[in-house]
């Protein structure tokens, strides 16, 4: 006698659940994540072997290949306190409106005395029309007084601290006498340590470097 066939039947999943939950986490991940700030200009940095990543939180200070220089505070430094300081050492005039105008650029590239202008312009004025912050030499290095500031706000804390979040990124054909007037506005602010950012590129093959990260992934 024969099998009797059951009917087949059609299945339904019901998968409102599933998108409810896919939306919630595609929801938290848009708001959880971190953009990356944006910088002032595009430069083409030297590469290196160098696989540490560059904190989150720091004060970059860009060198261009026309010799341009400018300073990007992260929000997550003393921000609003470096711009009172050197409004205050420098006499710059800036009111407290002005200073939180300041404080909400993305970057800093203007001489000291055209603070005030620029952050009163109805338009943001584009970085390639900014002059940079004058650097030229010992008698007219304004970055000498930025580091100033940041040195003064910072005082007090540890000094190994400070030197991991200051971060230098020159363009990989800058030339080098702008690069040694940024040596000097830190050193006259006894600030002997900085990082330099660099684009990461794989070690040599057989390198002690190349051994080491090959043992390190093994583990």
């Amino acid at each position: 006698m024969g099998r009797a066939k059951l009917p087949r039947k059609s299945t339904n999943i019901d998968m409102t659940a599933m998108c409810d939950v896919a939306f919630l986490l595609l929801s938290f991940f848009i708001l959880a994540t971190k953009q990356k700030p944006p910088e002032a200009v595009t430069v083409t940095a030297p590469s290196s072997v160098s696989h540490e990543a560059a904190p989150e939180k720091s004060i970059l200070i860009t060198l261009t290949k026309e010799g341009k220089v400018f300073l990007m505070i992260g929000d997550d430094t003393k921000k609003k306190e470096i711009i009172e300081d050197i409004n205050t050492i420098r006499q710059l005039g800036l009111s407290k409106e002005e200073m939180a105008k300041l404080g909400k650029m993305n970057f800093i590239g203007m001489p000291l005395a055209k603070l005030k202008p620029l952050v009163n312009l109805s338009e943001p004025l584009p970085p390639t029309q900014m002059e940079g912050i004058p650097i030229q030499d010992s008698t007219n290095n304004e970055l000498v007084d930025w580091l100033r500031s940041v040195t003064n706000v910072y005082a007090g804390g540890n000094q190994r601290d400070l030197e991991k979040i200051l971060l230098i990124k020159g363009d990989n054909d800058a030339f080098y006498p702008e690069f040694k007037n940024i040596k000097y506005a830190f050193k006259k602010n006894s600030l002997f340590k900085f990082r330099i950012v660099t684009n990461s590129e794989s070690a040599p093959s057989g390198s002690e470097l190349y051994k080491k990260n090959l043992e390190g992934k093994k583990e």
